[in-house]
């Protein structure tokens, strides 16, 4: 610990701040044998806490949740008293219990709610060496936790090393740990020399280690007596991680046989089971007295666990061992795993040991790559798979399991790794109907992980391809590529969608069509036809969707599309539904990659609800999301949420950088959205020429859906107030040409408004009237509020000021009370025009909570309990009980049920 005051400091601090019941993550990162994992020693033993530990692996890398688990293990006498699904959820994670797969962000909060649990009696201290290493689900959920920490008495310390391994922790406060400065390094070195060291030597070794630790008490032992006192031989290895390697490859070199085995079987060992360990070398002949020299060279220790001096002495310890003695090593692991306990860890040690193809083991690992994905564990099926394809010796088998494994990838976000091994596989792929599947998936992932216009002639294509050889696949990749044509939209290559949609009207329909095959027709109907010849196969594809029981796999790649088309057909019921169900059902599934899509849909449909606060919980969990995948989408909930709130100056540089984002993706629907948002924005702020220019060019492409018809309404108010009417009225024939093929009261009501605003007299407020009644029995709240501000202004204009200050304070009440603050500003300065004397709510206990704090409350003033808000906030429930402290506070009340005699727009629901 020589130079490592200011580090123990913050780390020090961490726990302090703990112990006073507040939590923190902290990152520590650093080069290997800087010192990290001996500054996660320090908090080992902190006074008056309760110490939990984990450590990654490198060769454990591909194993679901084995690190998270590692850490929870201490704590899992708790797991009964958490709320039952996530008791359920982490249970299932664990292989404790057996169920379908259960949701990533479940496990998450399970994992958040036991630690808080186990604070409760005694402030908490994890620790999580070696981040690197742990496998992908663990780090999905560590992060989760880490960003959720709040007010639980938990320290999380996670060690890392310094690269691409940091990426998911980023956005995390953060300590680098450097190298020592020059004092404390030749202190150290001294500490490490016993002999003579010639001066120049010595300062050339500490200009070669820059002050790391490790290195200054490891190169000694590499160097011979000479080399201290004439430098290091020409031909040395050239690293410095190199150098301490091969100095512990020297020492581990002097060991005898039985102890080098040993160490062997310990280093491919992840979870430190001394039990275990000593029964698989009791099956190779090792005896416990193997053991001792490596202790006595402080390579190992043996106490609870099984314990390296450094993760470089595990890391030499196995790759130094014969490739005989490392098979041996798993093999003696594999017959000493339990193989009803742990049956994935068993496979992996045999896969490990096979000395070639062995269709046995591969099977058996293809079986837990099943079983993997009930558990949430995308990638770790992926592993099991990739290792069955190499053990595979038939090369159909083969390759049928490289290509599952390369969705496996996909669907948990892992773009890159997908690409690389469907680079391997393209070289081998045996039959017609297998290299179509190649280039599908490469479509997909093309897609996947873009959302451009890239994708969109590689679908084509391969539907093709697929037509004879498999029917369903086929239409399912025509299904594909109109999603993308919906994407790339204005940008989309060649014909667009109206060619994709004749291409897919030439493949063949099957007898008894499946949802998809229903949503596939009407998609291609509404590129071919147009929307209203389209509407009688778009209604019967939503209700196919909505009714339907859905595969997973259905309901994930689809489920989204058919809720678009419920928004396109303005059935906003169904729109609801089906988006809520494709969100839960891409948890369940834990895919990554789908599920920044289905969280940006659903936000748009809290936004027309007004529930505003509930979309900004759904932009901040987009966030999270986002930073464990590799490419994310363009930020569309937070545009729809910054053109619902019109607050300009935050709004302005989110759209330009959404308008640069998506036309570079080549994702048109991306541009028609923030033009849109930048005329919703602009018709709310009163600026209706450039509200007018923009909702033109949100109009304009009706292939995008929903955001086009979205675009017609903000063009036809703009147009109508920058005076024109001719553009106003060309957009009121195409906006009621659908609305009244659609008949739903959204539909009618916003054709109703949008053509009262060109109507004069009686004729104007008779639609008026109509766009209110039938707004008034929707859910889109939003809608029903901007229609009373058009009626309340149409009243004033028209000389009845006391009918328009009614209508305008109910459309200014319920626009703020909505968060959607640009209208809410233009209601009350209409208001004010009329005469009356409206104090702006600026000094609304509303502004001062946090959109967190005003969802927490909302919730507990319908009766929910803590646990029942943290489990849809996503949230442990002593956090929930920090963030009411703080709410009652602001609110000046002191009791939850105070909560309900709030007055004013303060709590209240826009439902």
């Amino acid at each position: 610990m020589r130079g490592r005051r200011q580090e123990r400091e913050v780390l020090e601090g961490l726990v302090h701040a703990a112990r006073a019941g507040r939590s923190a993550a902290l990152v520590v990162h650093g080069e290997p044998g800087i010192g990290k994992s001996a500054l996660l020693g320090v908090l080992a033993d902190a006074p008056g806490c309760r110490v939990v530990r984990a450590a990654g692996v490198e060769s454990q890398m591909e194993l679901a949740f084995a690190g998270l688990h590692e850490l929870c293990r201490p704590l899992l006498d708790g797991l009964d008293r958490l709320p039952e699904p996530q008791a359920h959820a982490l249970g299932t994670a664990f292989g404790l219990r057996s169920g379908g797969p259960p949701d990533r962000f479940l496990i998450g909060l399970a994992a958040l709610s036991l630690l808080a649990d186990a604070a409760r009696e005694q402030p908490l201290v994890c620790l999580v060496d070696d981040a690197q290493w742990l496998d992908q689900a663990s780090v999905q959920a560590l992060t989760f936790v880490a960003r959720r920490l709040a007010a639980e008495s938990v320290a999380l310390v996670v060690a890392v090393r310094t690269g691409t391994a940091e990426r998911p922790w980023a956005g995390l406060p953060r300590l680098a740990v450097r190298g020592l400065p020059d004092g404390e390094a030749g202190e150290l070195l001294a500490f490490a020399v016993t002999g003579a060291l010639d001066p120049r030597v010595r300062h050339r070794i500490l200009a070669e280690t820059h002050g790391n630790p490790l290195a200054l008490l490891e190169l000694p032992r590499l160097y011979s007596a000479a080399e201290l006192a004439f430098g290091p031989q020409p031909g040395d290895v050239a690293t410095l991680i190199g150098r301490m390697e091969e100095g512990f490859r020297r020492r581990l070199g002097l060991l005898p046989d039985p102890c080098r085995l040993l160490l062997a079987v310990a280093a491919a060992e992840p979870l430190g089971d001394v039990a275990l360990l000593w029964r698989a070398a009791e099956s190779l002949g090792v005896g416990p007295g193997a053991a001792g020299p490596a202790q006595e060279a402080g390579l190992m220790e043996l106490r609870d666990t099984v314990r390296f001096r450094h993760p470089l002495v595990r890391s030499v310890a196995y790759r130094s061992a014969t490739a005989s003695a490392r098979r041996a090593a798993h093999r003696a692991l594999a017959d000493a795993t339990d193989p009803e306990q742990d049956p994935d860890r068993r496979a992996w040690h045999r896969a490990q040991a096979a000395t070639g193809p062995d269709e046995a083991v591969a099977a058996e690992l293809e079986r837990c790559a099943g079983d993997a994905l009930a558990h949430g564990g995308l990638a770790a099926a992926a592993a099991f798979l990739e290792r069955a394809a190499v053990l595979t010796p038939d090369a159909a088998v083969r390759v049928r399991r490289e290509l599952d494994a390369a969705r496996a990838l996909m669907n948990a976000g892992s773009f890159d790794a997908a690409r690389d091994l469907l680079t391997v596989t393209a070289y081998e792929p045996p039959t017609a109907l297998q290299r179509a599947r190649l280039d599908v998936l490469r479509a997909q992932l093309e897609f996947a992980s873009e959302r451009g216009n890239e994708a969109l002639p590689l679908l084509v294509a391969a539907a093709r391809r697929l037509e004879p050889l498999d029917l369903e696949l086929a239409l399912d990749c025509h299904l594909d590529a109109l999603t993308a044509a919906l994407f790339a939209g204005r940008l989309a290559p060649g014909g667009g969608a109206a060619e994709v949609a004749r291409a897919a009207r030439r493949a063949r329909m099957p007898a008894r069509p499946r949802p998809g095959d229903l949503l596939l027709q009407a998609m291609a109907a509404l590129y071919a036809d147009g929307y209203v010849a389209a509407v009688p196969s778009l209604a019967r594809a939503a209700a196919a969707f909505d009714d339907s029981d859905l595969s997973l796999e259905e309901g994930v790649r689809f489920l989204w599309l058919a809720a678009v088309v419920g928004n396109d057909l303005w059935d906003e019921r169904a729109w609801d539904r089906m988006t809520d169900r494709h969100l839960r059902l891409v948890r369940e599934a834990g895919a990554l990659s789908a599920l920044p899509l289905a969280l940006n849909t659903r936000v748009f449909v809290d936004l027309f609800a007004g529930d505003l606060a509930a979309a900004a919980a759904l932009v901040e969990e987009i966030g999270a999301v986002t930073e464990a995948v590799e490419a994310p989408l363009p930020p569309y909930g937070a545009v729809g949420l910054a053109a619902f709130r019109g607050r300009e100056e935050e709004a302005a540089p989110l759209l330009a950088a959404a308008l640069k984002e998506s036309t570079a993706r080549g994702a048109g629907i991306g541009v028609s959205l923030v033009h849109w948002a930048q005329a919703m924005l602009c018709n709310g702020l009163g600026r209706y020429r450039e509200a007018c220019q923009d909702g033109r060019l949100a109009a304009a492409h009706p292939e995008e859906m929903a955001v086009g018809t979205w675009g017609l309404a903000e063009l036809i108010e703009a147009a109508v107030r920058a005076g024109e009417r001719e553009t106003a009225a060309a957009a009121v024939g195409q906006l009621t040409e659908m609305t009244r093929a659609s008949g739903t009261d959204w539909a009618l009501g916003v054709a109703a408004r949008s053509e009262a605003q060109l109507l004069d007299g009686g004729a104007a407020e008779d639609r008026y009237r109509e766009a209110i009644d039938r707004l008034g029995r929707t859910a889109v709240r939003t809608e029903l509020a901007r229609a009373q501000l058009l009626y309340g202004e149409w009243l004033r204009r028209a000389g009845r000021r006391l009918e328009a200050r009614d209508q305008l304070r109910t459309a200014y009440d319920a626009l703020t009370a909505m968060g959607v603050e640009a209208f809410a500003g233009r209601a009350h300065r209409e208001l004010s025009a009329t005469g009356e004397t409206v104090r702006k709510r600026s000094d609304d206990t509303r502004h001062d909570l946090t959109a967190q704090e005003l969802h927490i409350a909302r919730l507990a003033a319908e009766g929910l309990t803590n646990p029942e808000i943290g489990a849809e906030l996503f949230i442990s429930p002593r956090t929930v009980e920090w963030h009411l402290r703080k709410v009652f506070a602001k609110l000046g009340i002191s009791a939850r049920r105070e909560l309900r005699d709030v007055r004013g727009p303060t709590l209240s629901s826009p439902s």
